[in-house]
């Protein structure tokens, strides 16, 4: 009933195979891959027992080291070799016993289903409820270093001339503006001569007095 309603269980399971001797005390109940190919292995029973724990652990030992065997033989299926297999158990009930010890273990995925069959006339059918699942880890998220600006690269002479030139518009014709006329330039003062001083006005010279005529003196 389980290999015919494989998506009870989880939605993307595709069977394998059922039914593969491990040893003479295990057998390997139902593999299958998931969407992503990661192999799954269940491991079935129809009552509360512990010894299914150890049972399920041989046969995820079997697949994990033959994965590359079985992604070989079963190559129409889509099966990822690089990830490690993970199990689920699916039983009507399970000790306290099994509960913790999958929840302490590390390094490998067990899920608990515990499962009822449900009659109803002539409708009978199984009812899958997980009761113990794994939730992956999601990884932080790195945060990119900001990319530089990558500056353009100076483009070479001879780049630029093979380069094809995307046709510019004509430049609009410049308007030939009338020169101003040149001013005329004022004339320069014309540099002033030293000019001497005027000199003293001249008094008008005293009349020379006239001297008294000399008298000449009679000789006696």
């Amino acid at each position: 009933m389980i290999v015919n309603e494989i998506n009870l269980v989880e939605k993307g399971l595709t069977v394998i195979c059922s039914n593969v001797p491990i040893n003479d005390k295990t057998t390997l109940d139902i593999l299958c891959h998931d969407s992503n190919g990661q192999l799954v292995i269940l491991q079935l029973n129809v009552e509360e027992d512990d010894a299914m724990l150890l049972q399920g652990l041989q046969s995820f030992d079997y697949v994990d080291k033959f994965k590359s065997f079985l992604k070989a033989t079963y190559n129409k299926h889509k099966i990822d070799d690089k990830e490690k297999p993970r199990l689920i158990l699916i039983a009507p009930s399970f000790s306290d016993a099994v509960r913790r010890a999958v929840e302490s273990m590390k390094g490998i995925r067990i899920d608990l289903y515990e499962w009822e069959y449900l009659k109803l006339g002539d409708h009978k059918g199984l009812r899958l409820q997980p009761i113990f699942t794994w939730k992956p880890v999601e990884k932080p998220k790195e945060e990119k270093p900001l990319e530089k600006k990558r500056e353009p690269k100076p483009v070479k002479k001879k780049e630029q001339e093979e380069m094809p030139q995307s046709p510019q518009p004509p430049a609009p014709e410049k308007k030939e503006e009338p020169k101003p006329e040149p001013k005329p330039e004022p004339p320069k003062p014309e540099p002033m001569k030293e000019t001497p001083p005027p000199s003293p006005p001249k008094l008008p010279e005293k009349p020379k007095e006239e001297e008294p005529p000399k008298r000449k003196l009679k000789l006696f």
